[in-house]
């Protein structure tokens, strides 16, 4: 029962039957790949632009294609925040009770000189008591000139304020300053000072506000003289002066730290710039301008230039699979090549999805994206070196993906994150034997993650941020633990939809707990004892070739299932017992024998088993002979004295033989492991000649014409098995005592 099998031609298999082995079908996939590319990057990379007109009508509906600087609402906050400001005053003290002690030593001397009559004392004061009060004034606001203490703006309004709130001394009080005498002038000096200086603690912008105090001071004051208390008093008023002045300077500066200070305005990604209909007015016209939005002429060249990038990296997945080596046969299989799109589709959808939550003020949110889930899957799913390319494949979609930099198509830091942490993945998941392996690997990638995102924060020589950094390593973290989710969820979605065996399927396939392995151990434990032998003997050849050893070995386990419908009939468990088939015709042990491989398929469609353990327990046998019953059929047919109504057609497995190096090396591991048994006491020139002459008794019955073996690679199973064999039944081999080396190499097989 031979089945039709693809010709390989240029890494290529060209086949009519099946959309699996199709090659338009396999370059329709690699072209919609290139879709894929094409329109999750063209957001991106490909500008938005409106063909309107000022003053027209808006036909349809734009809407910010990214996060941008609302400048019209920036300014109209920053003037508000500048309106705000209430004006500044500055504090200059001048120490005005030095002035009147002053003035009270002027005429305190001026008294003392009997030269001068009182009426020339009258007009001298009249004079110098004013100049007096205006040159210390004046004196006070040169030196500050000089000394660049205040700006020249407040000076300047200080010396007008001061001006303009003069006090006059009434005429009277002149007259009276010359009738004090030294006690008088020395009682006075003390309270007058106390009075200014209390007076001009007190910030005041209007010296009026203080002078209207002074009555009340001078009145409860220690002097009793009515005169010196008059004199006192209207001295006090003219050394008082405002003390609070506006600072034009300092309030310009307040107003610019408040617009310096006022937050930008942003228009985000997705909201409305213009509504459908809505008139453009020459404001909305310079916003859309501004970001490009205008499509004042033509201009195909982005979109040539991310038609040649996804062309490129579609292409470039093309040649890499088209022309890398290894075992796998991954590239033969359109199906595989489907999955793979939607891996990379899942992989994109899970980048936008960080990058629509992602911006300017928030950066750090792209490192919640699950970069590391498309590697893994691949990893897991189809070939570790197939992942390592399309880790660099999506790296690249994620630097263009997150990058939020206007002035480049790429970034760095997302880029080189996506690749470190999905290499990370390969690493700690390419064995992965159980399904808490992808757990752990998540979490070598939350770990590996966060010390690349602060590593690139190192280096980037910005300000240090704490709290930003501590977002960036978070969310990196939470990508790595999110990665292990997403892909423990998905494996069992792939594996179903597209009858993939992963390494962790067999690993759960294998645990002696699954109903039919104990079914097989409870009612036939000796083919349970040869399953898990030739389990053994099948996983160490399947590895030398490069062959799936692991799906060897679980197959070899469930390859006989179908004994347990008739266990007796199967030498393994004829314990202590007659062999039935002594005493039925050969045709029916014939039946019963091949039917274990068609009930086995059968038992395993009902425990929904994966296609490829169902095709080992069907191929194992191949359309090999039963010589036993054959002859014994003969024998029977010749003592009867009658033709033989049957030929050897008759007695042969109904096949199919093995499609696959993992069918053939069951195979003839199952038939080397009965051998073995059988020998009583073998020796190592018996087990080198037994497996040489099983391998060429099923090669010279073609049982290995449907599956790629080469002569080379049977050599090498025939090595691995014998070394395995001795391993294992060490105990019942006898060695000679001087094994000499044959002169042909060791394990060869006579063809």
């Amino acid at each position: 029962m031979a089945s039709k099998q693809p010709t390989k031609l240029n890494g290529f298999v060209y086949s009519s039957s099946g959309w699996k082995y199709s090659v338009a079908t396999r370059y329709a996939l690699f072209l919609l790949l290139g879709i894929v590319f094409y329109f999750s990057l063209s957001s991106d990379l490909l500008p938005k632009r409106y063909d309107i007109k000022e003053g027209t009508q808006s036909a349809k509906e734009i809407t910010a294609p990214k996060q941008i600087l609302d400048t019209k609402a920036k300014l109209k906050a920053q003037e508000e925040a500048a309106e705000k400001v209430q004006p500044k005053y500055q504090f200059i003290s001048m120490r005005s009770e030095n002035l009147i002690t002053s003035l009270l030593d002027r005429i305190d001397g001026l008294n003392q000189d009997d030269s001068i009559s009182q009426s020339e004392k009258t007009a001298i004061y009249r004079d110098v008591i004013p100049q007096r009060a205006n040159d210390f004034i004046y004196s006070f606001i040169s030196s500050s000139r000089n000394s660049g203490i205040y700006s020249e703006h407040l000076l300047d309004e200080m010396q007008s304020i001061i001006k303009e709130q003069t006090y006059s001394i009434p005429e009277e009080t002149f007259i009276k300053m010359p009738r004090l005498t030294s006690e008088d002038i020395i009682e006075m000096k003390p309270v007058a000072r106390e009075i200014v200086t209390r007076l001009m603690i007190d910030q005041n912008a209007d010296a009026q506000t203080a002078r209207a105090k002074v009555a009340e001071q001078v009145s409860i004051s220690s002097l009793s003289q009515r005169t010196a208390r008059e004199v006192v008093q209207e001295l006090v008023r003219l050394v008082v002066t405002s003390n609070k002045f506006y600072d034009e300077d300092a309030t310009k500066e307040a107003k610019v730290q408040a617009r310096e200070n006022t937050p930008d305005i942003f228009i985000e990604q997705g909201e409305v710039l213009v509504a459908k209909g809505e008139k453009i007015t020459p404001d909305l016209y310079a916003l859309l301008d501004e970001n490009g939005l205008l499509s004042k002429e033509v201009n195909y060249w982005p979109q040539l230039g991310l038609l040649l990038l996804s062309a490129m990296l579609s292409g470039g997945l093309l040649m890499f699979i088209r022309y890398s080596g290894g075992a796998s046969s991954f590239k033969y299989n359109n199906s595989q090549l489907l999955m793979l799109v939607l891996v990379f589709a899942i992989t994109i959808i899970s980048i936008r999805l960080a990058a629509f939550i992602q911006s300017d003020a928030r950066p750090y949110l792209g490192y919640l994206a699950p970069v590391a889930i498309g590697a893994m899957l691949v990893t897991m799913l189809l070939d570790v070196t197939l992942a390592y390319f399309c880790s660099i494949l999506f790296s690249i979609l994620a630097s263009i993906m997150l990058n939020l930099q206007q002035d480049s198509i790429f970034d760095f830091n997302f880029g080189f994150y996506a690749l470190v942490v999905s290499y990370v993945a390969i690493f700690t998941t390419h064995r992965a034997g159980q399904r808490s392996t992808l757990l752990k690997g998540g979490i070598m990638v939350s770990l590996f993650g966060c010390l690349n995102v602060f590593m690139l924060i190192l280096l980037s020589g910005d300000e240090w941020k704490e709290v930003g950094t501590l977002y960036a390593v978070g969310f990196a973290f939470a990508s790595g633990l999110l990665t292990a989710v997403l892909v423990i969820g998905l494996m069992p979605f792939f594996e179903a939809t597209f009858g993939i065996l992963s390494a962790l399927k067999l690993v759960e396939l294998s645990n002696p707990n699954h109903p039919l392995l104990r079914k097989l151990l409870t009612e036939t434990p000796g083919t349970y004892h040869h399953s898990v032998m030739v389990g053994n003997l099948s996983e160490a050849a399947a590895e030398a070739i490069g062959a799936d050893g692991l799906l060897c070995r679980v197959g070899s386990y469930y390859h006989d299932i179908g004994k347990t419908k008739r266990p007796f009939y199967f030498i393994e468990n004829q314990n202590n017992m007659e062999n039935p088939h002594d005493s039925i015709e050969p045709m029916l042990s014939k039946s019963i024998i091949v039917a274990h491989a068609r009930d086995g398929v059968e038992m395993q469609k009902d425990y929904k088993l994966p296609k490829p353990i169902r095709d080992i327990a069907e191929q194992h046998h191949g359309t090999t002979f039963l010589h036993y019953f054959y002859h014994k059929a003969l024998k029977l047919a010749e003592e009867k004295g009658v033709e033989p109504d049957f030929t050897e057609e008759d007695f042969r497995y109904p096949g199919p033989k093995a499609q696959s190096k993992e069918s053939a090396v069951v195979g003839i591991a199952d038939s080397v492991e009965a051998a073995v048994r059988s020998l009583r006491k073998p020796t190592v020139v018996q087990v080198e000649t037994m497996i040489e002459k099983i391998i060429k008794s099923r090669l010279d019955d073609h049982q290995f014409d449907e599956c790629d073996l080469t002569i080379k690679e049977l050599d090498t199973i025939s090595r691995t098995l014998k070394e395995t064999v001795m391993g294992i039944f060490h105990s019942r081999i006898e060695y000679p005592e001087d094994v000499k080396k044959p002169k042909k190499e060791e394990g060869a097989i006579n063809l």
